[in-house]
This record gives C-alpha cells, structure tokens and sequence, in this order.
C-alpha cells in the first residue's frame, strides 16, 4: 500500500470539473511534483487532499488512513502538514514565535493549563522553543529567530514557513508553489531547503511552475492539465513526453 493514494479523485463547482477523476501514488520518502498549466487544478488538488475541500467523488488515503469527511486539523494529527502559496506569516510576531506556533499541535497543554501555569507547562514551553530554534537553525534562518515576520525578506519569510511547517513533525509536506515569487538565487536555495527537508525522512509532494526547479529536486512527477491526469512518471520520461511538450509549448 502506497504511503498516499489518490484515487478517481473529482471535484466540481457547479458545471466546472476543476479536479476530474485523477489518480496516482506517493510513496513514502521520496519527492514528488505535481505540474501543469494554470487552471490545471493542482491547488483544487492540494485542497482535497488536506481536507480543506469535500470531493465530490473519489477518494484519498493517507497512511492507512482513509480522509473522507475528516477536518484540517485532523488530518494535520495524522501527520499531513502543508504550506501555501500565498505565505500567511504572523506579521508582527517573531519568526520564532511563527514556528512556535507550528508547535501546537505536539503540545499538551490547554488553555487553562498554561493560564494556570501548571507545573508540566514551562518545561513544555522550553522544549517547543529548543526545537523551534533548531528549525530555524536548520533552514538557515536562526539570525531571524528576534526578528518580526513581516520586517523579512521574501526568501526568508519562505524558509520560516517552512520551519513552522516542519515544526508539526509531519509525515508527509505539501508545499505550493514554494518558489512562487522568488528570484533564481532564492529558488536555487529552496531546492537547497527541500532536499533538507527530505534527508529527515519527510515525504514531500510540491505544486510548482519552475521546471528547472521540479527537474532538479523531484523523484517523480505528475502532470494534470484540464483536472486530469496526462503523465506520470521519472523526470527523464515527462521531459521527453510528447503530451506534456505540447501543453507547455504548444503545436
């Protein structure tokens, strides 16, 4: 059984079929692109399998986990973390702060635990702070650990992102269009990060448009165009395939 299974997946919005019964596999420990033109459906995609949208049909499984009619959060305490396109920092807390809170979801402590503070919270705060500290750390962003979100560069705020999302432990990464918006210096450095991010052991499955970027970094790719499946395969086999030249290049 396959670490994620997406199977005849669709979704549609009154007459639009954004996501039309779309099939493939992750397996575990490796990176896998999901390209395409836009409107092609990859974020609709990403949606249905974080549980953000309902399907309309279809189903995903994750870890031996069937996700039908399961919450965000839910989801995310399985192990399925994500970031987005579109970075949503805390502008005004620290970059440290933006990790913490990633933290939650490993933490213990209530509301009224830490109102009160029980005994078991500080120790339990030290420990989210050490580890996000090593997150930064890690995605060479500790020199901004005291510095607001919102003061960052683009590159930076996107390494933060993607400590607060490792900050969770995920099992599996969805990340969107990690280099939208980013210069080649900055791009180069995220593969740099992602590649990081897979030496820990997280499987990794990314929307993006940079084709060097995907032909670099990825084990495998998966091309939709229309909300469907045209190929799927090795970077060498969706370079050379004759359907995925001509949806990028046209006749």
């Amino acid at each position: 059984m396959a670490f994620l299974e997406v199977t005849n997946l669709c979704k549609q919005f009154g007459g639009l079929k954004a996501v039309s019964d779309v099939s493939f596999q992750v397996e575990k420990g490796v990176i896998k692109a999901v390209i395409g033109p836009n409107g092609a459906g990859k974020t609709t995609l990403f949606n249905l399998i974080s549980c953000s949208l309902t399907p309309s049909s279809g189903k995903v499984r994750f870890d031996g986990y069937d996700l039908k009619g399961k919450k965000p959060h839910q989801v995310a305490a399985l192990g399925l973390g994500r970031t987005f396109q579109n970075i949503e920092m805390f502008a005004e807390m620290t970059a440290l702060e933006n990790v913490m809170v990633g933290r939650h979801i490993q933490s213990r402590s209530g509301f009224f635990a830490s109102m009160f503070k029980m005994p078991w919270t500080l120790p339990e705060e030290r420990n989210i702070r050490e580890k996000s500290m090593e997150l930064l750390d890690l995605l060479g962003v500790l020199d901004c650990a005291d510095v607001e979100a919102g003061s960052l560069a683009f590159g930076q705020q996107r390494a933060v992102e993607f400590a607060r999302a490792l900050a969770m432990e995920p099992k599996l990464l969805l990340l969107d269009e990690p280099a939208a918006g980013l210069n080649i210096y900055e791009t180069a450095e995220v593969g740099r990060l992602i590649a990081k991010i897979s030496d820990l052991g997280i499987t990794v499955l990314l929307v993006e448009h940079d084709m060097s970027l995907v032909m670099d970094i990825s084990d495998e790719i998966v091309v939709l165009s229309f909300g469907q499946t045209i190929a799927e395969g090795l970077p060498s086999e969706i370079r050379n395939d004759p359907e995925v030249i001509k949806i990028y290049l046209g006749e």
